[in-house]
């Protein structure tokens, strides 16, 4: 047996965020018909934000949130959680996609982080916070180009930001892969995002949200008055309808034509001793992402485990629960990474969790809308990374959508456009494998793999990241 088959001997598969906290109860499915001002389809961080902010922006508001198994069953309750100022999943992703919009949503990244840590405070939301700053690493010297481009564009668009050599990045964290950095010290950081959706549960009830949970939806159509969505036991019927289904791409056909459900795996050790701390630095306790074609991020949880998470993945038709991803074999090349990263910790450290789910990948990257039953209903969704805090944004945006608020946002080209078409099944399959083939080897074979992983680039393809 392999070191990395060993130390995922004892492995839980589940998400360490959920499996660290109590159990509580649900909220009772929707059993009889209702109606509503606004209805929200998916209890997820864009959805619960989206019921907190229209309450915020009007009281009286009649909200109702279905969920259609429990709150923080998504990506909300297994996702890496590192903080970032980034609405538009990263600033290189920015410029790639809105050259002539940086400036502007770089500011509206900073003013979303401002505003979700006001709104931590303001309702006393316990999810272990910390705002150390996220790091972006350099693997040997091939991403040192990588790093010193996004140096500039945060120093270009205002960001308090550090460039790091080798010696001073491994100062910050004691790896011998990481050959330079840069450090976004400001607005930024973790937090324990199974804490953060049941808080923001609770605060959206006292605000008055109704919450359905073991509430799918199942159809919508439109009367000419409201938006009849259709549940299992009952229907609602809503003026205006909020789709925060992500990567599910519930609501609509047409919504699965520009999201892919592509897997992302994380791996969760168990808490570090002292020594072990000592051994790895990390003092700052930042988030990280280095530049390895598959990439890695890692982060420390506030009982000292380290959370290492990437290595994609995708199944045969959207498949959001494959049995596949609940064995050690998915998690070994992740453990292997790992390994590599922190030599020091490889002889003894084991791992207590191991996890799989979908992102909401397109080839966009980021929030993007879809509008439906001449604009009653809006599907807000695509996040590919970054979601915990760019979900604020992206439910900000899709009321004021809903709602024909002309703030300049929905002027902007991300409100305006949607991303790249998804070729259907088996033309979906056959590139993800190939892609996923050449984004596991390209870094150690090159080859004809560097000419595929540029093509799909070219392309906008969805898959790479």
């Amino acid at each position: 047996m392999s070191d990395a088959l060993t130390a995922l001997q004892h492995t839980r598969f589940a998400s360490y965020w959920l499996d660290s906290l109590a159990p509580i109860s649900s909220e009772p499915a929707l059993s009889v018909d209702a109606h509503c001002d606004l209805l929200i389809v998916g209890g997820g961080f864009c959805g619960l934000w989206g019921a907190i902010l229209a309450k915020e922006q009007q009281g009286d508001r009649d909200v109702v949130l279905i969920e259609a198994k429990s709150i923080a069953n998504g990506a909300s309750g297994r996702a890496a959680a590192i903080v970032s100022t980034s609405v538009m999943h990263g600033i290189d992703n920015t410029l790639r996609m809105f050259p002539d919009e940086v400036a502007e949503l770089e500011r509206l990244g900073r003013e979303n982080i401002d505003a979700l840590i006001s709104a931590i405070e303001r309702y006393d939301i316990d999810c272990d916070l910390e705002l150390g700053g996220e790091m972006k690493v350099s693997v040997g010297d091939d991403g040192l180009e990588a790093v010193r481009l996004d140096y500039d564009l945060y120093e270009q668009y205002g960001h308090t930001v550090e460039l790091l050599d080798k010696s001073a990045a491994q100062a910050q964290i004691n790896s011998p892969v990481f050959h330079g950095a840069i450090w976004s010290k400001a607005r930024s950081g973790t937090l324990h995002p199974g804490k953060l959706v049941r808080e923001l549960k609770r605060v959206a009830i006292e605000l008055g949200v109704r919450v359905f949970e073991n509430t799918p939806h199942v159809s919508n159509q439109y009367t000419g008055d409201v938006v009849r969505v259709k549940t299992p036991e009952a229907s609602i019927d809503a003026r205006k309808v909020l789709l925060a289904t992500n990567a599910w791409a519930v609501g609509h056909k047409r919504i699965k034509t520009r999201v892919v459900a592509i897997r992302d795996r994380v791996v969760v050790t168990e808490p570090l001793s002292a020594e072990q701390m000592s051994q790895l630095g990390w003092q700052n306790r930042q988030g990280v992402y280095d530049t390895r074609t598959q990439l890695n991020y890692m982060r420390l949880t506030k009982d000292n485990r380290i959370l290492f998470g990437g290595r994609l993945g995708y199944f045969y038709g959207n498949h959001t629960d494959p049995a596949a991803d609940k064995e050690s074999a998915p998690y070994v090349r992740l453990v292997e990474a790992f390994y590599s990263t922190f030599p020091q910790l490889a002889s003894d450290v084991k791992f207590s969790h191991a996890w799989s789910g979908p992102i909401g990948l397109t080839s966009r990257m980021a929030v993007h809308y879809q509008s439906f039953h001449q604009g009653h209903m809006v599907f807000a969704g695509g996040y590919s990374g970054f979601g915990v805090t760019a979900t604020r944004f992206g439910a900000r945006v899709g009321l004021a959508l809903l709602d024909e608020v002309d703030l300049p946002e929905t002027r902007m080209t991300f409100a305006r456009t949607i991303p790249g078409y998804v070729p259907p099944e088996p033309f979906r399959w056959i590139g993800a494998k190939l892609t996923m083939y050449a984004l596991d080897t390209v870094d150690e074979k090159g080859g004809w793999r560097k000419l595929m992983v540029g093509l799909v680039q070219k392309m906008g393809f969805p898959i790479v990241l």
